[in-house]
Parts: structure tokens; C-alpha cells; sequence
């Protein structure tokens, strides 16, 4: 419970320092006792109390990729907000490395509202958060479940258990192909043990075939070029431990979404592979629930998937602003 990190002290990030800004890293833990790292943006100038948000992803991210573009982007706007790295990867704790958890990076995101609450220059009653990709469906099962959040915005989501356990597209929908998957992570899960190291799966393939699906080629224009590359970034680099898939595809994230009552904006671009998971996400979540009329679905028509990552002049950040205003209040 007392793990020291490191910090890096310089400007390591993908986008350029705002001026409009202060900046500064902090720690929190989660109650599974891991320390996360985090970036904090609050403006330069403000009174009284602030709104605060919390940024994380895309899944296989670091903080100073999209989530700390995204955070900036919204202290330059008038909220104090955080960009954090998930738990067993970038700067925060966790060992193994490389490794995620539905329920481990639910209480990430729930840790980084207790942080958020417990500041004094925070109204603890104006609290939201932000998930990008494989983080836009964390997001989705956190305000499920925390009932402190009080607007959630989901941009160019994955729902990472739906992927895991029915592959791109839902075209492994079926009980062989999720044992054949099963088969593959219990062995792995030997090898692993007998090697005493965790093999990596690989992140982003590189060099790139010519004949990958496009979502291959639209994640390689960010993670493998100078556009979004990052040494800590686990799609930029190794990916993630090849046996991490196993608990996410037994989970189901949007099982209760429809029960969620605080605020929630759904944002994808119509061009993207994704979209279907924004869609069904949208339809799950308003589908016999009492509490639809603060739901809304933004499509960014053209919008690839990683268009919404960092294309300043693509992401709705004047709509995302006017969501947030109106709900945290």
C-alpha cells in the first residue's frame, strides 16, 4: 500500500502543452491498493468551485496520448480534469505488468472520483467522467454502478466484453470458436507459469500488410506514427499479456446500463468500424429505462474510429462542453 512510482517530470505528451493551463502530476489508489498516475489540467483562472472530470483510454493507451488531450482540452473550458493511467500499465502500479481486469479498471475509474471529491477547489456534487474506445465501455458499466457521476460521455466506444468473447464484428459469436479462445488462454496461462514471465500479445502489427482491414491501417496511423506514438503505450509497443483476455470475455458491461439514471452522452463517427457498439450501447441503455430523457447519441458524420482520438477539428469538444455544463449543476 505504500509503492513508491516514478513520475516523469518533462512534457512527454503527443499534443502540446496548452497555455491556458496549469499542469502538474498527482497519485491516487484504488481500493485494490494500486496507485495510479495522473496528469491534472485546471485552468489558469477561475472562482469558487470547480467541476471535475475524469479521462481514461482508449484500452491499451497511456495518459499522455488521448486521454491528457482530451482532459486539457476540457480545463481549457473551464473544468478541472484528470487523465489517468489504468492499473498495470504506463507510470501507475500493478504487477504484473500488462494487465487488465473488468472489475479492477471499473475501480480505477470509481477511484478517480474519490480523488476528485476529495479535493478542496472540486465541487464533489459536479462529477463526470470521460472514456475513450475500450474506456468508452468502462465508462458505460462505472456510471452504472456509482451513483456519484453525475454525466458520463462515451466517445468511439468499445465494449470490450462483447469484442472478447465475440470477436470483431460478432463474427465468432458462437460456443466453438469461445472455446477454442479458452483453450488458447489455459494454455497460455502454462507456458506463462513454467516461463515465470507473462508473454506479451504484441500491440499494433508493424510492419503493416498491405492487405490489413482498414481498422488495422486506422490504428497504425495513430499508435505507429509520430501522430500518437508512445514509448509507454501498449498498443505503440508489446500489447498487452497474451492470457489477459480471459475475465473479459465472462463479463457483460452494458447488462444494467438501461438502469442508469445520471446523464449520458454517447459520441461516435459513422465511418467507424466501431460504430455498432455505440449504436447497440445507445439503443441497450434507453431500451424500458425510466430515465432516458438525459441520453443522447452524437454521430460525427465521417469520422473514423481514431478520428475522435485526437483530430482537434473532429472531436465535438463545444459539444461535449455544453453536456457537461448543463448536467453538472
Amino acid at each position: 500500500m505504500n509503492e513508491e512510482i516514478k513520475l516523469t517530470k518533462e512534457w512527454d505528451k503527443t499534443f502540446e502543452k496548452s497555455e491556458k493551463v496549469n499542469h502538474k502530476k498527482v497519485t491516487f489508489k484504488n481500493h485494490f491498493g494500486i496507485t495510479l498516475a495522473c496528469d491534472m489540467y485546471e485552468p489558469k483562472e477561475y472562482n469558487g468551485k470547480l467541476s471535475a472530470i475524469a479521462v481514461c483510454g482508449p484500452y491499451g493507451a497511456v495518459k499522455e496520448q488521448c486521454s491528457g488531450l482530451y482532459a486539457m482540452n476540457m480545463a481549457e473550458r473551464g473544468f478541472l480534469a484528470i487523465a489517468f493511467d489504468p492499473s498495470y500499465t504506463g507510470e501507475s502500479s500493478g504487477e504484473p505488468r500488462y494487465m487488465s481486469s473488468p472489475d479492477i479498471n471499473t475501480e480505477d475509474f470509481q477511484a478517480a472520483v474519490d480523488y476528485l471529491r476529495s479535493l478542496e477547489n472540486v465541487d464533489k456534487e459536479k462529477i463526470g467522467i470521460i472514456g475513450i474506445c475500450g474506456w468508452g465501455g468502462i465508462a458505460l458499466n462505472t456510471a452504472a454502478i456509482d451513483t456519484r457521476i453525475k454525466a458520463t460521455v462515451s466517445s468511439t466506444m468499445y465494449d470490450m466484453t462483447r469484442v472478447s468473447a465475440k470477436g470483431y464484428f460478432d463474427e465468432q459469436d458462437n460456443e466453438e470458436s469461445r472455446y477454442n479462445l479458452r483453450k488458447a488462454i489455459s494454455n497460455q496461462r502454462d507456458e506463462d507459469y513454467n516461463n515465470k514471465e507473462y508473454k506479451l500479445a504484441g500491440g499494433v502489427i508493424d510492419p503493416l500488410p498491405e492487405d490489413a482491414p482498414f481498422f488495422v491501417k486506422d490504428y497504425y496511423s495513430y499508435y505507429k506514427t509520430p501522430r500518437g506514438y508512445h514509448p509507454r503505450s501498449l498498443n505503440s509497443n508489446g500489447g498487452w499479456a497474451a492470457q489477459n483476455n480471459t475475465s473479459w470475455m465472462n463479463a457483460k458491461f452494458l447488462q444494467y446500463t438501461n438502469e442508469i439514471r445520471s446523464s449520458v452522452m454517447i459520441v461516435h463517427g459513422d465511418k467507424a468500424h466501431s460504430y455498432y457498439f455505440g449504436k447497440d450501447a445507445y439503443e441497450n441503455m434507453i431500451k424500458d429505462n425510466k430515465y432516458k430523457d438525459n441520453k443522447k447519441m452524437l454521430t460525427i458524420p465521417g469520422a473514423v474510429h481514431t478520428d475522435l482520438y485526437d483530430r482537434v477539428d473532429i472531436i465535438p469538444f463545444d459539444k461535449i462542453e455544453e453536456f457537461f455544463k448543463e448536467n453538472l449543476k
